[in-house]
């Protein structure tokens, strides 16, 4: 008698696809939209991959994006997960969290509410 045996899922087991989890996604949203109503963005992507998602925002959709918010996972324990990538491909900032990431992209939506 032949018994087929399973295997669990080990510890290290990677998902398929990194995503965005709901409170990330609607915070992300939340400021693409008021970046929108300001007039300064106007298409966004997203992007799902095995190492790393993407939220990318752009002024035109034929241009590259103007920044691009990443969460590569791999990198949680070294620097943070969480990265903020400017037009020309550059880190412009790094870090653990979400909220102090998009704080760069905050002041300037002030700066353009505020002209």
């Amino acid at each position: 008698m032949s018994a087929i045996v399973t295997p669990f899922p080990t510890p290290h087991f990677r998902p398929l696809q990194v995503g965005f989890d709901r409170q990330e996604l609607a915070r992300i949203l939340d400021l693409y939209g008021r970046m929108v109503a300001a007039g300064h963005w106007r298409d966004y992507a997203i992007d799902l991959g095995r190492e790393a998602a993407s939220f990318s925002a752009f002024r035109r959709a034929a241009e590259r994006p103007e920044y691009r918010i990443e969460k590569r996972p791999a990198l949680r324990q070294r620097q943070g997960m969480w990265a903020l990538i400017g037009e020309s491909g550059s880190v412009l900032k790094r870090g653990h969290e979400l909220v102090p990431l998009l704080a760069p992209i905050e002041r300037r939506l002030l700066k353009l509410v505020g002209e």
